[in-house]
């Protein structure tokens, strides 16, 4: 048992003849210490126990020792079968008295059920995992000192997520070279009495030119009536939710990054809500689906029942496994939870409720309007829902960001023939767009069509490069665009200009200019490991491994001869990988102005030592730069900082960049800016602002000092006081407080070998 949530509800439904005890996740991995694999012995894997679970597995030996029956009862996944395989071998089981059980919902019949049904482990499923894990260490392993020589210390790699990077890199690079062009939509107001009908013109005006005279040309023009098809349509619901489907959804609808869905739908499953959240199969039981019809035809009527199977496209989904559902249809909504949970309960119970239920009827209605000589037709178009069906639930949200013509409701009654008054016709200046940045939800759905990584891999994936810095989730304002209306109303063209705000971005993913440079590098070097066919067939054979019908180690070996020949021919033949962009040449000095990164970050300088012989003047940028876009003129004002602010009490204070980001500074004291906040324009009032709250964070983490002693202080820290002398840190004993110390015992509990700070190994260079 992994989790000790879910150990405590199970343990309720077995009853006392049952311990459950969790092993809270894996408790033993690869050796952290060097690569832990033996290459030249089949990639034999060094495994040892995690040091934060040797407590946990002590006791599960003593408690496995005096039991009769050993039941492993981790998720029923790759990575949970793993779990078991590693608790049987740690804790020494013995075959006879081991059994191995799955469930893919808590519930009293699940458990239940499971028990009356062991198995054995399996180990196909383990070597998968133990594939992927030992394939990922040894990328990982090779990949990263690669980047440490030739890009910049502490970078890492991954083969998932440096893909997943590449995917992101090459979205904005696309957005970087997209030239928007400017076209015109025409839509027109026609009446019919007094009733409003508004069509629009399928095709686009590239001019105001031709604008104007199609204009013209509408002008006196008696419209009318030329077609009217009315024709019954289906909406038909979405199948129930898959990992990847759940977290897009929950992304659109609820706001969720794909990690917070995923913590969540954990503490639904663990709490018995719902079933298990890491699957990539649409199917339902024959107990899911009878369970949805009767709830259906309870609370909603018999018409609104329509039971339905689905089936998975993907070739590698398990349809053994389940879609994510509830538990218990009846319970429509939860009252006993945290808001999050009950609205991503909410969420599930809907999108699964739906998907049993009848197809919306609806009638589309589409009027066509025209003259014979206007030679463009006007089109309405109308949806009227004859019947609900599952719309009185549920309605998928779309990814898709996509301008649609609109859709109107209920159109007048008309007949073929029938005149129509022109209210007016529009043109409305349109600009085409790149296409958009991804967000967590679209970046799931591209690695899941691409066949990148599964269930279990996306969210740890998207916190990861995120966390490692090569991608960051930002905010934009957007920017002010004029444009153009041209309006025929009576035989009057008016025309005017109007402005919105264009490229607003929220939660969108962004390369960080180190994710650029590394992504480049990496694409230029490891081509087949950045290769997105390439990743997908690693996955495949991923899954042939967990059928059965693949071996592990020589999957394994195939991969790593060829890859272990790249790492080392990109260690001896290339170049370091600077992104150097080269902006232009300084006004006065003459001296080329370069845009790169350096070894604390993005930057810029003037003059290169190997072409003048001196040595370059440096500038960081500021957050709102890329060393990609970034102009000659923006990169000089980077070398009017550090920028004189104001004084306070006749101290200066300074704006500047440095290696931790912008800051301003008055005497010895240096604050953060906050990300709203620009070096090249922060105030003297804004600046007085954060220096005051820096003030007094600094005083209330200060719980005492000594006047004999000023190096020694006892400090609130992040977790808890701590004891500084100079600039070592250290513990202070359980139980100690803090504020009654003596410098004496300061000093003792310096000197105790148990409370050192941790030493920092700095290989040498040779």
């Amino acid at each position: 048992m992994e989790s000790p949530a879910k150990a405590k509800t199970i343990e309720g439904y077995l009853g006392k003849d049952f311990t459950v005890k969790s092993s809270f996740g894996h408790v033993r991995d690869l050796a952290s210490k060097g690569l832990a694999i033996d290459i030249e012995n089949d990639f034999k894997p060094d495994y040892e126990v995690s040091a934060d679970k040797k407590a946990v597995v002590a006791e599960l030996k003593k408690l496995a020792k005096a039991a009769e029956v050993v039941w492993l009862a981790t998720d029923e996944d790759r990575e949970g079968e793993a779990i078991s395989w590693h608790l049987y071998e740690t804790l020494g089981l013995e075959k006879k008295i081991t059994k191995r059980i799955t469930f893919n919902e808590i519930t009293k019949t699940a458990i239940t059920n499971a028990i009356e049904h062991p198995r054995e482990i399996n180990k196909p499923l383990v070597d998968a995992q133990q594939a992927r894990r030992i394939l990922d260490r040894l990328v990982g392993f090779e990949l990263s000192p690669v980047l440490w020589k030739k890009v910049r210390p502490s970078l890492s790699a991954g083969r998932v997520q440096s893909v997943a990077v590449r995917l992101i890199v090459e979205r904005e690079k696309e957005i970087m070279h997209f030239k928007a062009e400017s076209f015109f939509r025409i839509a027109g107001q026609f009446l019919k009495g007094k009733e409003g009908i508004k069509a629009e013109i399928s095709k686009h005006f590239g001019t105001d030119t031709e604008v104007e005279t199609f204009l013209k040309q509408c002008v006196g023009v008696q419209f009318a009536v030329l077609d009217v098809q009315k024709k019954p349509a289906k909406k038909t619901p979405a199948a129930p939710f898959t990992t990847s489907t759940l977290q897009q959804e929950a992304s659109l609808k609820l706001g969720y990054s794909v990690s917070r869905t995923m913590q969540v739908a954990q503490r639904l499953y663990e709490a018995g809500r719902i079933t298990y959240m890491r699957t990539d199969s649409v199917n339902l039981s024959e107990t899911a689906m009878r369970g949805a019809e009767a709830e259906i035809k309870s609370a909603y009527g018999n018409q609104y029942s329509n039971p339905s199977k689905y089936t998975t496209k993907s070739a590698n989904a398990q349809e053994a496994h389940e879609a994510i559902r509830p538990t218990d249809f009846a319970l429509h909504s939860l009252t006993d939870a945290e808001s999050d949970e009950t609205r991503l309960y909410d969420l599930i119970w809907k999108r699964s409720i739906a998907s049993q239920m009848s197809h919306a009827e609806l009638e589309r209605t589409t009027i066509a309007i025209g003259n014979d000589k206007v030679k463009e037709v006007f089109q309405a178009k109308g949806e009227v829902i004859k019947f609900d069906g599952f719309l009185k639930v549920y309605l998928e949200t779309s990814l898709d960001e996509e301008e649609d013509a609109e859709t109107a409701g209920l159109l007048p009654a008309v007949e073929v023939g029938e005149k129509l008054d022109v209210q007016f016709i529009r043109a409305t200046e349109r600009f085409s767009r790149a296409a958009p940045r991804y967000v967590e939800a679209s970046l799931v759905k591209k690695l899941e069509e691409l066949g990148i990584g599964r269930p279990s891999t996306y969210a740890p994936t998207i916190s990861t490069i995120q966390k490692r810095g090569y991608v960051e989730k930002k905010e934009r304002d957007g920017e002010e665009r004029s444009y153009q209306i041209l309006e025929l109303k009576g035989a009057t063209i008016e025309k005017s200009s109007k402005t919105e705000i264009t490229g607003r971005e929220k939660n969108k993913l962004f390369p960080t200019d180190i994710g650029m440079v590394v992504t480049d590098f990496l694409v230029d070097h490891f081509a087949h490991i950045l290769d997105y066919h390439f990743t997908a067939d690693v996955e495949e054979q991923f899954d042939e491994i967990a059928r059965g019908k693949m071996n592990w180690t020589e999957m394994l070996k195939s991969f790593y001869g060829a890859f272990h020949h790249s790492v080392e021919e990109t260690l001896e033949h290339s170049d370091r990988a600077t992104g150097e962009r080269e902006l232009g040449m300084h006004p006065v000095s003459n001296k080329k102005v370069i845009a790169r990164i350096g070894r604390f970050g993005p930057m810029i300088q003037i003059g290169d030592e190997k072409e003048d012989g001196e040595k370059p003047q440096f500038a960081s940028l500021t957050g709102s730069h890329s060393i990609h876009t970034i102009t000659l003129d923006e990169a000089l004002e980077l070398f009017k900082l550090p920028r004189v602010v104001g004084e306070i009490d006749g101290e200066v204070v300074k704006a500047n960049v440095g290696r931790f980001g912008p800051y301003v500074q008055i005497g010895k004291l240096f604050v953060s800016l906050k990300k709203e906040d620009d070096p090249m324009t922060v105030t003297l009032e804004r600046a007085t602002e954060l220096i005051l709250e820096k003030k007094e964070a600094e005083a209330n983490k200060l719980i005492k000092s000594f006047p004999e002693r000023e190096d020694v202080q006892l400090l609130n820290g992040r977790y808890g006081a701590y004891l500084k002398i100079g600039k070592d840190n250290f513990k202070l004993p359980k139980g100690t407080e803090a504020d009654k110390l003596t410098l004496e015992e300061c000093l003792v509990i310096a000197a105790d070998q148990a409370n050192a700070p941790k030493k920092k190994f700095v290989k040498k260079k040779k």
